[in-house]
C-alpha cells in the first residue's frame, strides 16, 4: 500500500492522507438511474463548494470514534442521499451535465493535519477554513473529508458541487447526518430529489428584465485577474447576538419589527455608502451603491403545493434581488428607513413568477454559462449577501456541537463584488459568523467602527485555544459526586 501521502489543502496546510475509499449506499432496492439537472441547477454552473464543520476536542471519544461513526452510518445515510453516491457526467448528445446515479460511491477521506487548531489564523479564511479541505474530482458529487488535529479537535468537510444543490442542501446534509447517527433515523422523512418541479413552459416566456439580471460568464466579460486580486481581501468575522439586537432595535418601529437580516443589511448599506461617498474618483451624480441578496425560494414561493414540495427539496432553489440607491439617500436616512428599503426590496418580489421566468430564460440561453450581472464589477459597488442562518442546523452527531460550521466556496477569482456569507454559530444561533470577500476599505471601515459590530474571528472566541482545552479537560475529568 505504501506510505500515507501528504496533500496540500487550500494554500499549503500539509494533510497526511491516512485513507481514501468509496462508500456505497447499502439499500439494494434503490434502482440505478440517470437524473437530468433542471435549469435552476444549471444556473450556478458546475463549481465546487463545501460546508466545513470544525470541532474542538470532544469530551468523550476521540478521532478514531469519529471515523468509526462514518464507517458505520454513511452507507445507510446514502440511502437517503443516493444521487450523491453517483457521478456527474456530460450527455454526449446535448452537451449538458447530468447525474449518473449508479451507486459508484461517495468519497470518504481520512487525514491528519499535524497541527493544533489554535495555530490557524481564524480571522482570515485563506489561513484557516480554506487550508483544511482536500482537492477532489470534479465528477464527484460528495467527498466527505475527516481531518484530525494534534490538539484532539477535528474537522468534517462536506464537499459537494453547486449542480447538486444550494446552501440549504449543504446544511441539510449536516443536520440529517447528525440526526441519523444519534437516533438511527431521519424524522423529516429524508430529502426529495424530484427535479421535475421546475420545468420550462412551452414555449418559454419571461419578463424582459431577466436579460439584465445575467451576463455571459467567460474570459471576455470579466476584469483581469490582477485587478480582482488587488481589489479584495478575505476576512472572517463574528457578530454577537447583543449587537444584532441593538441594530434591530434601531431599525424597528412600534408597528414594524425589523428582522435580523434587514437590520444588519441596513447597517452594511450605510457603511458601504460612507466609503463610496468618500471616493475621490467619482463625481457626486455617480455615487450610488447596491445591495444584493440571494433568496431561498423554499419559504418565499406563495403556492402551497410548491412550498410543500420544496420543504426538503435537495436541489437548487435560489434567486437574487437587487436594490440600487444614491449614496446621499442611504446616508441621510436613519437606520429604520434603510431597513424599510431592505424589506421592500426582498418582499415585493413575486417569487413564483421569478423562478418560472428564470427557468424559461435559462431554457432559451443554455448551454451558455451566466453569472449575476453585478458580480462582474461594472456600475455601482455592490455588497452581495447569502444568509444561511435561516436554515435549521444541527452539528452534533455524538461529539458535541461544532465550534463553527461554514460554507467554503471555490475561489471567487475575477469576480468584483463584495461578498458576505452569513452563518449561525452552532449551539448559539443568535450569534453570526461571517465569511467576507470585500474591498480593503470596507474591511477597514467595519473594523474601525465605534460600534464594533463586525469583530475579527479568533481561536479564543471559538474556544479552540490551549487554555480553553485545558479548562475543558479539567471540567470533564472531575470526579462525579
Amino acid at each position: 500500500m505504501g506510505l500515507p501521502k501528504r496533500a496540500s489543502a487550500g494554500n499549503g496546510l500539509p494533510i497526511r492522507v491516512l485513507s481514501r475509499r468509496l462508500v456505497k449506499a447499502s439499500d439494494p432496492s434503490i434502482k440505478p438511474h440517470v437524473a437530468a439537472f433542471n435549469n435552476l441547477d444549471l444556473y450556478p454552473n458546475s463549481a465546487q463548494g463545501s460546508v466545513t464543520c470544525v470541532y474542538p476536542k470532544p469530551p468523550t471519544g476521540d478521532f478514531n470514534s469519529v471515523v468509526a461513526a462514518f464507517d458505520a452510518h454513511l452507507p445507510s445515510f446514502l440511502n437517503y442521499f443516493y444521487p450523491m453516491a453517483g457521478r456527474i457526467a456530460v450527455n454526449p448528445s446535448s452537451g449538458m451535465p447530468e447525474l449518473h446515479c449508479f451507486n459508484q460511491g461517495t468519497e470518504l477521506i481520512v487525514g491528519d493535519a499535524g497541527v493544533e487548531l489554535w495555530t490557524l489564523d481564524w480571522g482570515l479564511s485563506e489561513e484557516s477554513l480554506k487550508r483544511i479541505q482536500l482537492p477532489y474530482a470534479a465528477e464527484v458529487p460528495l467527498s466527505v473529508q475527516l481531518v484530525s488535529f494534534t490538539c484532539g479537535g477535528f474537522a468534517v468537510v462536506w464537499a459537494t458541487n453547486n449542480l447538486i444543490g444550494d446552501g440549504n442542501v449543504g446544511i441539510m446534509l449536516v443536520r440529517m447526518w447528525s440526526e441519523l447517527v444519534r437516533s438511527g433515523t431521519i424524522s423529516e422523512g429524508g430529502p426529495s430529489h424530484d427535479r421535475s418541479l421546475f420545468s420550462p413552459r412551452e414555449p418559454p416566456q419571461y419578463d424582459p428584465s431577466l436579460d439584465g439580471m445575467f451576463t455571459q460568464w467567460d474570459h471576455e466579460h470579466e476584469v483581469n485577474a490582477l485587478t480582482a486580486e488587488a481589489s479584495f481581501i478575505e476576512r472572517l468575522y463574528y457578530v454577537e447576538e447583543r449587537d444584532i439586537a441593538m441594530l434591530r432595535e434601531a431599525a424597528s418601529t412600534e408597528g414594524q419589527q425589523a428582522t435580523r437580516v434587514q437590520a444588519v443589511s441596513a447597517y452594511l448599506w450605510k457603511v458601504l455608502a460612507g466609503i463610496v461617498d468618500a471616493s475621490k474618483l467619482l463625481p457626486e451624480a455617480e455615487k450610488r451603491c447596491r445591495m444584493l441578496w440571494w433568496v431561498d425560494g423554499r419559504k418565499r414561493v406563495s403556492s402551497p403545493e410548491l412550498r410543500s414540495a420544496l420543504r426538503n427539496y435537495a436541489g437548487n432553489v435560489t434567486s437574487y434581488v437587487l436594490a440600487d440607491e444614491a449614496v446621499g439617500t442611504v446616508l441621510s436616512k436613519p437606520l429604520v428607513e434603510v431597513a424599510s428599503m431592505v424589506r421592500e426590496a426582498i418582499t415585493s418580489v413575486n417569487y413564483d413568477e421569478l423562478y418560472q421566468d428564470m427557468v424559461d430564460w435559462l431554457e432559451v440561453h443554455k448551454p451558455q454559462k451566466f453569472i449575476e450581472t453585478s458580480f462582474i464589477g461594472l456600475g455601482s459597488p455592490t455588497i452581495t449577501q447569502t444568509v444561511w442562518t435561516t436554515f435549521p442546523n444541527d452539528t452534533d452527531f455524538g461529539f458535541g456541537h461544532a465550534a463553527l460550521a461554514m460554507p467554503v466556496d471555490a475561489n471567487l477569482g475575477r469576480l468584483c463584488t463584495g461578498f458576505l456569507c452569513v452563518s449561525a454559530k452552532p449551539g448559539n444561533p443568535g450569534t453570526w459568523i461571517i465569511s467576507a470577500f470585500i474591498w480593503p476599505r470596507l474591511a477597514a471601515a467595519l473594523e474601525s467602527d465605534q460600534q464594533r459590530v463586525f469583530k475579527p474571528l479568533t481561536a479564543e472566541y471559538l474556544g479552540l485555544t490551549r487554555a480553553n482545552y485545558a479548562l475543558r479537560d479539567a471540567v470533564f475529568s472531575r470526579p462525579r459526586l
